[in-house]
């Protein structure tokens, strides 16, 4: 009978993990989110880990009889989950549906509509605005309130921040 289990992995060594237990047939999975990150001015769609540091592996039950020591000491991860004694078991059905949100997910934005965001940079720069939506040019639009009325403004993500 399969069961999936909870593993630790070291800081930011989720696919190095993934990767070296993979290799080793064991079979796994790591929970993935799309997100629109800045990097060095530019909007990027970034594959992250769902839950940092934690992997699902599928294990039997005479594999679990089996000594730990193959999957401890895989490079990458750092220990399992247990409690007490007994290591976590994860229910079938979280995984699959956390499978299935993985499929149906779209991209999570840096900015979403409504909000606050101050100008970094340009002729407009320490003005605050309210972020409306992003255009096909990958653009954000802004409302800005200038001479006394609202306007929208087209602005490089890079040059936003987003106000608390």
């Amino acid at each position: 009978m399969l069961a999936w289990y909870l593993v630790f992995t070291k800081p930011r060594q989720e696919n190095l993990a993934l990767d070296n237990l993979q290799r080793q047939e064991y079979a796994c999975y790591l929970p993935r989110l799309q997100l629109e990150r800045l990097r060095k001015g530019r909007l990027v769609v970034a594959n992250e880990p769902l839950f940092p540091r934690y992997i699902f592996i599928q294990l039997d039950n005479d594999m679990f009889a089996r000594s730990w020591a193959p999957i401890r000491s895989t490079l990458g991860v750092s220990h399992l989950i247990r409690f007490g004694d007994e290591p976590a078991v994860i229910d079938d059905q979280i995984i699959d549906q956390l499978r299935c949100r993985e499929r149906v997910q779209s991209v999570a934005p840096v900015f979403e509509a409504g909000d606050r965001v101050l100008v970094q940079e340009g002729p407009l720069a320490g003005l605050e605005g309210v972020f409306q939506m992003t255009d096909p040019q990958q653009r954000c639009m802004v409302l800005l309130n200038l001479l006394h009325r609202q306007t929208i403004v087209r602005f490089s993500p890079a040059g936003l921040k987003k106000i608390s």
